[in-house]
């Protein structure tokens, strides 16, 4: 138990360090790292001020030469002192909902990532079985030939072992194609990074205690509900911003005027109602906060559903993996492997069995590679 116990956990260290490299290399995660800290850039660039105006007029008049007097005007407009701090606190919600958009990409990302290293242990441990159904196959052919030269079995049962390695060289051939896709898969996410990934055991998984843990632990932790519930708090303070706009626009400046032999200094001060362009936009922010509201409904029942689900699925897994004795199928594998090596038992009567005990064993395998996923799923979160 502690060999197995250890294990696990060495197990358990290499996947993260396989999830911890890639977080490192991918290529989509890298760019969508860029399109958050651009979307970021880009909400803060909302709430800076208008850009400086300059402006310089010549007039000219006749019987003058050159420039008769001119006009210099630099000004400066900006939205009314308390619109820039409503709209700071916006931007700040809407940062917040691009962490989390952010950090549920990440997490889907790995997870799929991790998905492949289980997929991986489970290719790793069918070869390891049908390695040994292979050295099972070729000793008893080896057997059996002697046995043919000396009279003592016949070419059917021959035919029978050597039909039997035929379909077990199919099943490997099957299983290390599906490996290097997998492994194929695990290096293009890695960036094409060197990567390998070769061990035969599971991590180690928090057991499911009761559905109110699992349900408080995903609807609290969820990134994609985190940001779909910090997304309505910013389109209400994004409904405060429009509230906000029919305050007028202020414009500050200083204003230069000469003529032939005079010149005139003086400031710039005026500003512009928002008549026209607020129209509606009071009504569109409203539209925008009852949609977000309705998504985040929305997206807490999908992930209400598919709590229930993983769970009822799991707890269904764990009782089907009980009904497995592995160990006595091992037991039972080398039992008949010694009964037919001693001539207690046929060649065709020893395949019968032994294919009923090899079917359970990848049937086993099988669900075991469903309940690590499973359990994978429910603990995104984490990753």
């Amino acid at each position: 138990m502690l060999c197995l116990m250890l294990a696990s956990a060495v197990q358990a260290q290499r996947i993260e360090e396989v999830l911890q490299q890639i977080e490192q290399h991918n290529l989509s995660l890298q760019a969508q790292l860029q399109n958050t800290k651009a979307a970021m850039m880009e909400v803060q660039s909302v709430n800076s001020l208008n850009d400086l105006s300059v402006s310089y007029s010549p007039f000219f008049a006749k019987n003058t030469d050159g420039v008769a007097s001119s006009e210099f005007v630099v000004s400066q407009s900006f939205d009314f002192p308390t619109v820039y701090a409503v709209r700071h606190r916006s931007g700040k919600l809407q940062h917040r909902v691009l962490n989390w958009q952010q950090e549920a990409f990440r997490r889907n990302l790995l997870l799929e990532a991790k998905n492949l290293c289980l997929d991986m242990v489970l290719l790793n441990r069918k070869e390891v079985l049908l390695k040994e159904r292979k050295k099972n196959t070729d000793e008893l052919l080896e057997l059996y030939l002697k046995r043919l030269e000396e009279g003592d079995a016949g070419i059917l049962e021959v035919n029978k072992i050597k039909m039997e390695r035929m379909n077990v060289q199919t099943e490997v051939a099957q299983n290390n194609a599906a490996h290097r896709t997998s492994l194929q898969s695990l290096l293009m996410m890695n960036g094409n990074h060197p990567i390998s990934f070769s061990s035969t055991e599971y991590p180690e998984v928090d057991a499911l205690r009761n559905y109110s843990a699992l349900y408080d632990e995903v609807m609290n932790k969820d990134a994609d509900l985190q940001a779909a519930e910090t997304a309505i708090q910013a389109a209400e303070k994004n409904l405060a911003v429009n509230r906000q706009n029919w305050l007028p626009k202020l414009e500050v400046g200083y204003r230069r005027n000469t003529a032939l032999h005079e010149k005139n200094h003086g400031f710039l001060i005026g500003g512009s109602l928002p008549l026209f362009s607020n129209r509606k936009k009071v009504q569109i922010a409203k539209a925008q906060a009852v949609s977000t509201q309705l998504q985040f409904e929305h997206a807490r029942l999908q992930a209400e559903a598919a709590v229930q689900s993983q769970f009822n699925e799991i707890c269904q897994l764990q009782e089907a993996m009980q009904a497995y004795d592995v160990p006595l199928m091992y037991e039972t594998l080398d039992m008949l492997k010694e009964a037919v090596m001693v001539g207690q038992l046929s060649i065709i009567d020893y395949y019968t069995e032994a294919d009923n005990v090899y079917r359970n064993l990848q049937a086993y395998m099988e669900l075991e590679n469903r309940y690590q996923k499973l359990m994978a799923a429910v603990y995104k979160n984490r990753l």
